[in-house]
């Protein structure tokens, strides 16, 4: 049973033309068009207030974010202790997978500049304007391909770091010192506590963390 003001908004968010459209619309698609549908929302990140204004930021902020959705492990903040207690071969695997991206991102700056530089020197008098004209269409041709491809060839990069989340937790937490807690919930504060006491100096609240720690 929804609340009063919740049903409301359901009514309200059901009459929306604009959704009614877009509802028949997904019921004639085929499996495999909301198969591709639901391969390309997963390139954006679970929180909504994570969203970036670029596709190629969200593919990214979207496993910038998983240790912290799943465990409350801010990776960005201790992404140097995960990669130095995380298991070598996943390590590895991510700094392939972000090599990918890179030459993409790189093949995509690069092309952008040369294009640029191109259309600049038109107006030189020695200028040969066929040439320069058609490498400046190629090249602002390959560019959008450069940049799919660079947020495609972020989902390796995402499953790599995911699997290094979920399998460098335990070995991070015996690097610092700590035991990893049974419960999902009781880890989640511990990582918590661990983010904080990353963020600040010292203070004696940050002795809660006690209760996690191996003993000597």
């Amino acid at each position: 049973m929804l609340a009063p003001l919740a049903a409301a908004d359901l009514v309200r968010v059901s009459s929306d033309p604009r959704l009614t459209r877009a509802v028949r619309k997904d019921r004639r698609r085929t499996s495999a068009q909301r198969a591709l549908l639901q391969e390309r929302l997963s390139r954006f990140p679970v929180d909504s207030a994570q969203i970036a204004p670029t596709r190629l930021g969200n593919a990214i902020r979207r496993f910038e974010e998983y240790g912290h959705d799943r465990y409350r492990l801010d990776t960005q903040l201790l992404w140097n202790e995960l990669t130095g207690a995380g298991p070598d071969k996943l390590c590895r695997q991510v700094e392939l997978a972000r090599t990918s991206v890179d030459f993409f991102v790189a093949l995509l700056a690069g092309h952008t500049a040369v294009a640029l530089i191109a259309l600049a020197t038109l107006p030189a008098a020695s200028a040969d304007v066929p040439l320069l004209l058609t490498t400046a269409v190629v090249l602002g041709v390959l560019v959008p391909l450069w940049y799919r491809a660079a947020v495609t060839a972020t989902d390796e990069w995402a499953a790599s770091v995911r699997a290094l989340v979920n399998a460098g937790r335990k070995p991070l937490a015996d690097a610092l010192g700590l035991v990893l807690p049974k419960e999902l919930a009781e880890e989640r504060k511990m990582w918590t506590m661990v983010s904080r006491l990353s963020r600040i100096p010292f203070h004696e609240r940050a002795t809660a963390l006690d209760r996690y720690r191996a003993a000597p």
